[in-house]
């Protein structure tokens, strides 16, 4: 069995065509048995993508209400989140010191690899991460 963790550039790609978007709908899409977990921060990111398209005028503003529309709702039904614990701040304090990376993007690294540590201990399978960052 796998599992599959998407930091929020990822997620977007579901919503948002982009180079990954057939990737990442093929693997997100109904009936697929492999959970998909995200970082509890990553609504607030996805939301914050959507809106920063639609300032800039690349997505209209009824687009945008389709597309939050349509993530709430996997939200509620086809995420698995993950809650940012102290216990996660910390790891993500640390990996941010380490490679310089930004808050968020080493809360989303923290995330991952927590899922990972617990998916291993467990002898669940395979976690398969899907990381979009700046210049990558």
């Amino acid at each position: 069995m796998a599992a599959y963790f998407f930091d929020s550039s990822a997620i977007v790609e579901r919503y948002v065509r982009e180079t990954g978007t057939a990737w990442v709908r093929r693997v997100t899409r109904r009936g697929q048995p492999d959970p998909i977990y995200l970082a509890r921060i990553t609504a607030v990111e996805v939301a914050s993508a959507v809106a920063r398209r639609r300032q800039g005028g690349s997505l209209a503003a009824p687009r945008v209400r389709s597309i939050l529309t349509r993530f709430r709702g996997h939200l509620a039904q086809r995420y698995r989140i993950l809650e940012v614990t102290p216990t996660l701040l910390t790891a993500a304090m640390q990996l941010a010191n380490s490679h310089a990376l930004r808050a968020y993007d080493a809360v989303q690294l923290a995330a991952a690899l927590e899922l990972d540590a617990h998916w291993q201990a467990a002898g669940l399978g395979v976690l398969l991460a899907r990381f979009c960052w700046p210049g990558t």
